[in-house]
């Protein structure tokens, strides 16, 4: 279990590096509950001032499920206390699986307050990245006891592999006439 306070750690620059994509959108997502108009579309619309908000009994569930089986390596999830308060998640469990009936426990996370992004790093051991079909995230309580939650992002980080390309080391193509020649064929 590992506490976490929120930060200015943007998903999007990590993207744009090449390390890592985000595979959230080559997966089908559902929850277990939402308000009208405060669903999986406005989870997944990339701007901080929409979010999902749940509607029913604690654990609140946000599931992933992958067409093909997915490496995964970090869940960013947005979160702001001063502007969600008591429907701010304290404590978030990251489960994985093939389906709904073999999920298993691989992270608890506390929250502190959180403002901004947070980063869970996935790993099935040690420093080996989890490979999995089905990702779910529960919401096991909010702060000030709070009944429904708020998340305004998730992001979902699958490294790349070989995407790098040595000519790139070399400065940036910034012509049409050199971006020609940044890969080898």
């Amino acid at each position: 279990m590992s506490v976490k306070m929120g930060a200015n750690v943007c998903p999007i620059i990590k993207e744009r590096s090449g390390t890592v994509r985000e595979v959230g959108g080559h997966a089908v997502w559902s929850l277990s509950s939402c308000k009208p108009g405060f669903g999986v579309d406005q989870l997944r619309d990339n701007s901080m001032e929409t979010y999902w908000q749940s509607d029913g009994q604690l654990p609140h569930l946000v599931n992933v499920q992958f067409h093909r089986k997915t490496t995964v390596s970090e869940i960013y999830i947005y979160s702001d206390y001063k502007l969600d308060e008591s429907y701010t998640p304290s404590r978030i469990s990251i489960r994985c699986g093939t389906h709904f009936n073999d999920l298993q426990e691989i992270e608890v996370v506390d929250l502190c307050e959180p403002s901004g992004w947070v980063c869970i790093p996935i790993k099935e051991y040690e420093d080996v990245v989890m490979c999995t079909f089905m990702i779910q995230i529960a919401v096991i309580s909010n702060h000030q006891n709070g009944r429904d939650t708020h998340m305004r992002q998730i992001r979902i980080h699958s490294p790349t592999e070989g995407s790098q390309y040595p000519l790139e080391h070399h400065g940036k193509f910034s012509t049409v006439e050199l971006a020609q020649f940044r890969t080898i064929r």
